[in-house]
């Protein structure tokens, strides 16, 4: 629709145009005819002027409205950028009050089952002396016997409140360690030993030691292995290479390595509180790995927890590594698939190919130091054991030389540049201090007797019936104290 300013625009020209033909006409003296041509030709340059006056001022103006709706456009994309970056914070706020939410409720889980536990123990404590209060009366009663009451403390069954509890004796502080060493190495019937196994697995009396591996040479704490012990029903300690065979051959190893794996990710979880540097060693049997239903079920948990992946390592032995079959390749590629890291240990000589197993996912070798500072390695391997160290850090493999248990030997090693270390020089595998996991921070000196201050006397940890002395909280603290001097 014409606009009225465009109309009143023509009739002016065409009024304008009239006039001068009607000027001419009469102050010329034109004729009519020459009037008019003068009239057309002064309305068709003032039509021409219009158009183009027209012309130059829309374009103008179109220029105006593409640099305001470049302006608004670039407005527009700040403020959708401004609304991505809240909503990422919104997003990232939400996923931390999850996180922190689920660790509220497992600490919580965690308590009630450890209160649960605790009473039990006191339960069992309070019966176990109600009994020996009644076998004291009726002692009385009758006449004692002579020269029996003596190794009567040492003969009697004490409940497993009691058991926890250090022996008070006046012997040096690892005086324990003997006894330990000595129900260790008691040997055992097959049968017997396997049965032991089935019920140390069905009770979950599975005890999880750890020893830490420091850096060399300032001897902080760097990561943790966890050490598996099973008790059976007289609370005798049964080392993992006394029933690790036995497990693999009765069909049991599979339910060890996910029980240990469970434990070591509890540890794992606790230890992060306190330093986020921190890492544990979990040993994974070879019999697991290449058994797919075993391996499908550790799998789902190390899914679960992924998010530990970095911080978590799965140890294997060397011998496995070297005799990989398709199953166990793919099994390995699916755990590097989820961002785990794998170990080697128990290594038997010094012929490594880092290019190979770093393919493979390994990023630690812990090899003895023994090993390690044998004048014959150095004709018997590809390489000198010196130079070890920098060839696997090209491949991103770190050293580890573990049983270290001389000082002699750290100042050997530091000349190899390793650096990171393990063994009773540091700190022997301990159980879990009742306030939590071993202290992260770095290792304390230690006495002759390979017992660093730093650690408490130790405190079974393995079974629910133990798992309590992990920690020490609220009214955890409390019932602990009331079945501990029981």
């Amino acid at each position: 629709m014409i606009r009225i300013s465009t109309i009143f625009i023509a009739i002016c020209m065409v009024l304008v145009a009239a006039s001068l033909g009607l000027a001419v006409h009469a102050v010329a003296g034109f004729s009519g005819t020459e009037s008019a041509i003068v009239a057309l030709t002064a309305l068709t340059f003032l039509i021409l002027y219009n158009a183009v006056s027209m012309r130059l001022r829309d374009r103008s103006d179109v220029g105006g409205q593409i640099a305001d709706l470049s302006r608004g456009t670039a407005d527009l994309a700040r403020q959708v950028a401004e609304f991505g970056r809240r909503l990422a914070a919104i997003e990232g706020r939400v996923v931390s009050a999850n996180s922190a939410s689920s660790d509220r409720i497992q600490a919580v889980v965690g308590e009630i089952s450890e209160l649960g536990v605790l009473v039990k123990q006191l339960a069992v404590s309070v019966a176990s002396h109600e009994d020996l209060l009644a076998a004291g009366a009726a002692a009385a009663a009758a006449p004692p016997p002579a020269a029996r009451p003596a190794p009567e403390p040492w003969h009697e069954p004490a409940p497993a409140a009691v058991q926890q509890a250090p022996v008070a004796r006046p012997a040096p502080v690892m005086t324990s360690a003997p006894a330990a060493v000595a129900v260790e190495a008691a040997p055992r019937p097959q049968p017997q030993l396997l049965a032991a196994v089935k019920n140390a697995i069905e009770e979950s009396r599975l005890d999880i030691y750890l020893q830490p591996m420091v850096t060399l040479p300032q001897r902080k704490v760097r990561f943790y292995e966890a050490v598996t012990r099973l008790r059976d029903d007289k609370d005798q300690i049964i080392a993992a290479d006394d029933f690790i065979a036995t497990a693999e051959a009765g069909g049991l190893i599979g339910k060890i390595d996910h029980m240990v794996m469970l434990r070591c990710i509890q540890v794992l979880r606790r230890l992060m509180v306190r330093n986020k540097d921190v890492g544990v060693f979990c040993n994974v049997s070879a019999a697991t790995l290449a058994n797919p239903a075993n391996f499908a079920q550790c799998l789902d948990f190390l899914e679960a927890n992924r998010a530990l992946a970095p911080s978590f390592v799965l140890e294997f032995k060397q011998a496995m590594f070297r005799r990989l079959g398709p199953i166990e390749v793919e099994h390995l590629a699916a755990l590097s698939q989820r961002g785990y890291r794998f170990s080697i240990d128990h290594v038997t000589d010094l012929r490594i190919e880092p290019r190979e197993l770093a393919d493979r996912g390994v990023r630690f070798i812990k090899v003895p130091a023994a090993l390690l500072l044998d004048p014959k390695q150095s004709s018997a391997s590809d390489i000198h054991p010196s130079d070890l160290s920098d060839l696997l850090g090209r491949f991103g493999i770190d050293l580890i030389a573990e049983r270290i248990e001389g000082e002699r030997a750290v100042v050997d090693l530091l000349d190899y540049d390793v650096r990171f270390g393990q063994g009773f020089l540091f700190a022997p595998p301990r159980p879990l201090r009742p306030e939590g996991a071993s202290a992260t921070g770095g290792a304390t000196p230690t006495n002759e007797f390979g017992n660093p201050n730093g650690f408490s006397n130790p405190v079974p940890m393995a079974s629910p019936a133990a798992e309590p002395t992990k920690r020490a909280t609220g009214n955890a603290a409390l019932a602990r104290r009331a079945a501990g001097p029981g």
